[in-house]
């Protein structure tokens, strides 16, 4: 069995497949759908952290940042302090679902696949797969930065541009995904986010 440290850049996606989607819940309410749509709140502000960097790394091609300047964008970003602190995105944001539980990997996803139906249970194994994803192009950005803190050269600069602009891919399928697959199901089963 392969790790994901092993797999080539370009085959680190979520957009592999077919992804399971979530039919429609008949009892949802708008209600319901907007206490869906605060996960989609938590995303945009991580959204913002993957901004951040991109636009430190358009310095650099500049000449107006350092390579040091990515390595403390990419370690300082709320999302990378997440994966690393809780094992996922969404980490101390996603402590109010459950007061004994501090991550989608234990709390969300564990509720909604008790609640729910098969369909969801799939959405809820997809999504954690693809966290994995995440984590593995997290720890990648992470190294590239390191390597252009001591130089800027092209091919170390080329290499943290194609592993940002995976990343980004990556987490804006993924968010998309959690959030249209999850959102009646969050407000349904009574899942705080």
């Amino acid at each position: 069995m392969s790790t994901l440290s092993t797999t080539p850049l370009a085959d680190l996606t979520v957009d592999y497949g077919t992804r399971p989607t979530m039919p429609a819940l008949p009892d949802a309410t708008d209600t319901d759908r907007h206490m869906g749509r605060r996960l989609a709140a938590i995303h945009r502000m991580h959204l913002n952290d993957v901004g951040r960097i991109g636009i430190v790394l358009d310095r650099i091609e500049a000449g107006e940042a350092s390579g040091r300047d990515l390595s403390d964008a990419v370690t300082s970003a709320e999302f990378a302090q997440n994966v690393r602190q809780f094992g996922s995105l969404c980490g101390r944001e996603c402590k109010v679902l459950n007061f004994h539980h501090d991550a989608e990997e234990y709390s969300l996803f564990p509720q909604l696949a008790g609640q729910g139906n098969d369909a969801l249970r799939a959405v809820v194994d997809r999504l954690k797969e693809e966290h994995k994803v995440v984590h593995e192009l997290l720890v990648r950005l992470e190294r590239a930065a390191m390597a252009l803190m001591f130089e800027v050269d092209t091919e170390k600069f080329d290499e943290a541009r194609a592993v940002f602009r995976q990343l980004e891919t990556v987490v804006h399928s993924h968010f998309g995904y959690e959030e249209t697959q999850l959102e009646e199901a969050i407000g349904v089963f009574r899942v705080g986010v």
